[in-house]
């Protein structure tokens, strides 16, 4: 009979095989109808995603049910190094998100972001051109600014300036408030005739046609949005990581249970 250990790891591995097989579809069907940049960008992820996900469940699985001792080491092996990656990531997500706030505008119901109020790490990932242009392509695409002014096209200055907008939409679809521009609608501002004393160069990067997807503040609000988005995720793995090691824990009671079972010898029984 089964020790009870081995029909969790097998019970377990076995919807994990599952849950792999959609990830690989999803992987493989935007292979072929991806249209934009950013969801090409999901198609290699969720393919080795898939992929490492079967091959280490069916290794689980293999191992725990039928006894075979090398699979279920590898399995415990691989659940390791999982566990201890995550927790290195979970440690750094923590580290690099640690610096950077939006700051208070007066009389405004949004915050700004400067760029310089990030950590280096997380600077230089956006500061990088090639990066960078990945980046506004996919902001370009998801249409986040042309979404803000459809919703409010037809608001006074004072109403817009009251609504609580994203760090995107603050930082990429208007221009900052120190350089005083004049509000038109909520991606258009006409400049004042002399810009060449601005100390913030936000101020001359500024034009209606590519709005502020070039500006400092643009990057600031993208890492303000990155960090607020690790941090969810390194909760979200702290849980998990209680998870791992609960299942590696059973694991090495699988293990222990296949070399206790395979170390007496089995007799052919005879009529």
């Amino acid at each position: 009979m089964f020790r009870v250990s081995n029909n969790l790891v097998g019970i377990l591995n076995f919807l994990t095989f599952l849950l792999s097989v959609p990830i690989l579809g999803a992987g493989i069907w935007l292979s072929s109808k991806a249209d934009t940049i950013c969801e090409k960008f999901l198609e290699k992820p969720l393919i080795a995603l898939g992929v490492f996900l079967m091959v280490v469940s069916l290794a689980g699985l293999i191992g725990a049910c039928c006894r075979v001792s090398f699979l279920l080491w590898f399995y415990l092996l691989v659940m390791f190094v999982l566990i201890l990656l995550l927790f290195c990531f979970t440690v750094f997500a923590f580290v690099v998100t640690n610096k950077g706030a939006g700051e208070v505008v007066s009389n405004r119901g949004y915050k700004e972001y400067k760029l310089g109020d990030y950590s280096n790490w997380l600077q230089k990932r956006v500061t990088n051109t090639k990066n960078w242009n990945h980046i506004k392509s996919c902001l370009i695409d998801s249409k986040v600014c042309k979404n803000l002014a459809d919703q409010h096209v037809n608001e006074k200055v004072l109403q817009f300036q009251d609504q609580n907008l994203s760090p995107i939409q603050s930082g990429c679809c208007k221009p900052p408030t120190s350089c005083n521009f004049t509000y038109v609608t909520p991606i258009e501002w006409t400049k004042p005739s002399n810009t060449t004393s601005y100390s913030d160069s936000d101020c001359t990067t500024w034009n209606n046609n590519d709005l502020c997807y070039n500006c400092e503040s643009c990057k600031g609000g993208v890492l303000q949005n990155i960090k607020s988005q690790w941090k969810k995720v390194a909760i979200v793995n702290i849980i998990f990581l209680i998870f791992l090691v609960i299942v590696y824990t059973v694991g090495c009671c699988a293990f222990r249970n296949n070399r206790i079972d395979n170390s007496y010898p089995r007799y052919k029984a005879y009529p």
